[in-house]
């Protein structure tokens, strides 16, 4: 590996916002027969070379880009919903259960509550878009099978640090379908 190549620094984030983490080379992964065997049966169900540097490299910045993407996502719509809902429950709370007119407080709720629904609804698509797509779907199921090739080979010796490549163990959304075009996501933000 050097830093001459077209990838530059062999670096990558682990996860949002951390310092950047040096990729540990295919041949120390690979370096006992369980762990080689692993990587070339994972590769084979996902499609994916394991032991080639490049390719796992632009895998995991593509897994950042995705983890940035998912998370500034639920921040531009969760925030809002956040506030809004507060600010709607505080306001009856404090005013709007005291109005004489049950007509205006009915008025209030049914305002509010279209107003937080439309906003979680607009949540709920969002974060389905994130979740539910084939190509970022594929995406984290190869990242979640080289952490267990990680995890494996630092089982068995390798010089491998704690908690590499420093992302979760993904219970969601990590199936991988193999349909699935590489090229472009569904929801319209390109990962490359």
């Amino acid at each position: 590996m050097s830093d001459s190549d077209d990838l530059g620094s062999w670096e990558f984030v682990g996860r949002r916002g951390t310092d950047p983490v040096l990729l540990v080379p295919g041949r120390v992964l690979a370096a006992t027969p369980a762990t080689k065997a692993f990587a070339e049966r994972a590769g084979g169900e996902l499609r994916f070379d394991f032991l080639d540097d490049r390719a796992v490299l632009r895998m995991l910045r593509r897994r950042h880009q995705d983890e940035t993407a998912m998370f500034d996502a639920g921040l531009r719509i969760g925030a809002p919903l956040a506030i809004v809902g507060f600010g709607a429950a505080v306001y009856w709370g404090g005013v709007v259960q005291y109005w004489e007119s049950g007509t205006a407080r009915a008025v209030y709720a049914c305002a509010a509550s279209a107003v937080v629904l439309i906003l979680l609804a607009v949540y709920v698509r969002t974060a389905a878009a994130h979740w539910g797509d084939p190509v970022r779907q594929n995406l984290r199921a190869r990242a979640r099978r080289y952490r267990e090739l990680a995890q494996l080979a630092r089982a068995e010796g390798a010089d491998v640090p704690a908690h590499y490549p420093h992302y979760g163990p993904y219970p969601f959304a990590a199936r991988f379908r193999p349909e699935a075009d590489e090229a472009e996501t569904t929801d319209g933000e390109g990962l490359s």
